[in-house]
């Protein structure tokens, strides 16, 4: 029996790391709900504006979409909707490029500069109430990011 068990082991749910990622990708998301709820935005525009921000702050040479679906690792089938949700509320502009008009060019509006304000608060909220170490944070950050390089450059 405890071959058996012994063999089984590297099968178990408990054992696969992509089951530990993929929840705590979950928990994570959920605990950050009721923050974006009083943003009015899924999770994936508030990635999507995290990175418009940061562009804001350091433009790169062609903000487009297709840099926006790189820098995310999103295809365009679920940006182009996610895009146009941002834009329905007001928060970003899409701009065909006057030399080629396959390009998308991104900008931020008025609206969508002004929400940044409003995330510090109450990701800091957020933080604060989980209780947890940031220096352990950090610590897991760094980590998943070597994990993401390595699985990435394999792919």
């Amino acid at each position: 029996m405890n071959a058996s068990h012994d063999i089984e082991a590297p099968l178990l749910l408990d054992n696969q790391l992509c089951f530990k990622l993929y929840a705590a990708s979950r928990a994570v998301i959920r605990g950050y709900k009721p923050m974006l709820d009083a943003l009015g935005l899924t999770y994936p525009q508030y990635l999507a504006m995290l990175v418009l921000w940061e562009w804001q702050a350091v433009p790169p040479e062609q903000p487009t979409v297709k840099a926006l679906g790189d820098r995310l690792m999103l295809d365009s089938g679920t940006l182009t909707p996610l895009l146009k949700r941002l834009e329905q509320l007001g928060l970003v502009q899409r701009r065909r490029s006057s030399a080629d008009e396959r390009e998308l060019h991104l900008a931020l509006t008025a609206e969508g500069l002004a929400l940044k304000g409003k995330v510090l608060p109450l990701k800091n909220q957020l933080l604060c109430e989980s209780g947890v170490d940031m220096n352990e944070l950090e610590g897991l950050r760094q980590s998943l990011g070597q994990l993401l390089a390595l699985v990435t450059a394999r792919s």
